[in-house]
């Protein structure tokens, strides 16, 4: 892997109309381009913003400078107009490592503390969100912190998304958060393969959790995520079963042992504000 590339750019915009699959939303909102975590199934691999970089997915993240001042212009135009629901992030991690130093997902959480959108749905992986607790605190009912937790073993992350965080941290957050009375989900998305007691493991950690896989997420009914080449990475472990429309059904029947049924949502309808 090459060294982390970070540039810094200055956006015109910052609110996407939300389409697709993000129907459901007004408005997508991504602090940052690109994604240092690199995951192996990013179907973002494929899109204009991957594809005319030199650079391969995964090495590189463009910071979003004035980002807050932008946010509170957009924010406030587009509340006049209507209903104001956000989708933070559909094309990157809005926790990258450098988020640490560079705070620009902070701050546009403090723009949407000062003047609160309808909704905000976070959608993350990285235990970095606990930092924020403080602000969506006072978000209240608007918000909702979406944690993907694709598997339960490490080992399964490890080949697949070695350059996410570990398993254990992610649900040690959605604890951490449920604990601070704040909207939580556990998002299992796409579905790797994981053991029979991960659901047990999800139980008292959160009330509500959404899977979904290559075929029902990518829009193309797996076509994008397939041209990937994810089948070898399944083959090497001879779990080559996982890798099915129909796989999804084993961790959906082992969740409703311990779940109820509004409790498991399946794809687009467990990403709705």
């Amino acid at each position: 892997m090459q060294a982390k590339q970070h540039l810094y750019k200055y956006p015109k915009t910052l609110l996407n109309k939300g389409t697709g699959f993000l129907a459901g939303y007004s408005h997508s909102l991504n602090p940052y381009t690109g994604c240092v975590f690199g995951c192996s199934y990013c179907y973002v691999r494929q899109m204009p913003v991957s594809t005319f970089r030199k650079e391969e997915w995964g090495t590189w993240v463009d910071i979003k400078k004035g980002a807050a001042e932008l946010l509170k212009k957009e924010l406030t135009r587009e509340k006049k107009k209507g209903k104001v629901t956000i989708f933070m992030s559909s094309s990157t991690d809005p926790y990258q490592p450098i988020e640490q130093k560079e705070n620009i997902t902070r701050s546009m959480l403090e723009v949407m503390v000062e003047n609160q959108p309808d909704f905000l749905f976070v959608q993350t992986r990285s235990p970095l969100v606990q930092r924020d607790i403080d602000l969506f605190t006072l978000l209240k009912d608007k918000v909702r912190i979406s944690m993907t937790i694709e598997t339960d073993l490490d080992d399964i992350r490890k080949h697949f998304t070695p350059s996410a965080p570990p398993i254990n941290a992610r649900l040690k957050t959605l604890e951490l958060l449920t604990n601070k009375g704040i909207p939580t989900q556990a998002t299992i998305a796409p579905i790797l393969p994981s053991s029979t007691e991960f659901p047990d493991k999800l139980v008292g950690l959160v009330d509500r959790v959404c899977i979904d896989d290559y075929f029902m997420g990518d829009g193309s009914g797996g076509k994008r995520t397939k041209s990937l080449g994810l089948t070898s990475l399944y083959e090497e472990l001879g779990l080559e079963k996982w890798y099915h429309p129909a796989a999804y059904k084993i961790v959906y029947n082992r969740l409703r042992n311990v779940f109820s049924d509004e409790q498991v949502q399946l794809s687009q309808r467990g990403f709705l504000p």
